[in-house]
């Protein structure tokens, strides 16, 4: 039987440059998608899959994300005192209870497998999982609770995967595919960043794993890959070498990439119109300005 996966690394060390001036002041992760922080969506992602110990990998400069999820007495108290209880509860889903949640400082920027690696000492022996939140993903299931589900089948690792289009292979992380057993596939390998001509499929990695504990001491043992970085991959891929399994997870659901700014409004576009209370204006508001837009062509 598989160890339950209890633990999860959110990698928030990133310094969010392609959002400046933004980012100056306000880390990446709590920019607002629609009403909530991206970090948000990743939190509400891991409890439903059944995560209770929150391990922040932070840097300086990130002050403001820890407070995020901090008590908020004054605002609490006025929110009450003014009847308004339904946002009350909104607040009050953002707290975090104390112990459940661990910050632990990269020091220096050194790539996402360094990222992981500096939360070691809290994973120990167990399976953990590691979000993006740059990635939010908007599915009926959330995706980390799709995987964990069929990672309770497979054991191994698992890595979230998505088909892409050949001449964007380049932008991921690439799985060689050993047998495809439908949402499930074996893999032999993982290619990272490949030309399209050298792809050895269209399944591309994206910001959602389950790792066993093995991959934290192949992270101290590997040499740093590409950028001069410690690259979470090239741990990953040395499972396969020894012997152990990784799996890719065809989640459903449809993935936003929030870290580049085309794909952040593109999930402001997705989010606001899944919203009853915003989706009729937005949509007449979105209907008027491709109407001017073709008016004017």
């Amino acid at each position: 039987m598989q160890k339950k996966v209890t633990k999860a690394i959110f990698p928030v060390a990133g310094l969010g440059t392609r959002f400046l001036p933004a980012t100056k002041s306000v880390p990446k992760e709590i920019m607002t998608l629609v009403d909530r922080p991206l970090i948000q969506y990743a939190i509400d992602e891991a409890r439903a899959a059944g995560i209770t110990d929150f391990i922040f990998v932070t840097s300086k400069g990130k002050s403001a994300l820890e407070d995020y999820f901090d008590c908020a007495p004054e605002l609490e108290t006025s929110l009450r005192e003014a009847g308004k209880d339904k946002l009350l509860e909104v607040l009050q889903s953002t707290y975090m209870e104390s112990g459940a949640i661990a910050y632990i400082r990269q020091h220096r920027a050194q790539g996402l497998g360094h990222a992981v690696w500096c939360a070691r000492r809290l994973i120990g022996d167990e399976p953990f999982a590691v979000i993006l939140p740059d990635d939010v993903i908007a599915a009926e299931k959330p995706c980390l609770q799709q995987m964990v589900e069929a990672y309770a089948e497979t054991g191994g690792n698992m890595v979230a995967a998505m088909e892409v289009a050949p001449e964007k292979a380049s932008a991921y992380g690439v799985l060689d595919v050993k047998d495809d057993m439908g949402s499930v596939v074996s893999t032999r390998g993982m290619v990272e960043k490949p030309k399209m001509e050298d792809a050895p499929s269209n399944l591309a990695v994206i910001g959602r794993y389950i790792l066993g504990p093995q991959v934290m001491e192949n992270l101290g043992k590997i040499d740093r890959g590409a950028g001069g970085e410690l690259q979470l991959t090239d741990a990953i891929a040395r499972e396969l070498t020894e012997g152990r399994e990784v799996y890719g997870y065809r989640f459903r659901g449809e993935r936003y990439d929030c870290g580049s700014k085309a794909g952040f409004l593109q999930a402001t576009v997705a989010f606001g119109l899944a919203r009853e209370e915003l989706r009729d204006e937005f949509q007449n508001y979105l209907d008027e300005m491709m109407a001017v837009r073709k008016a004017a062509q």
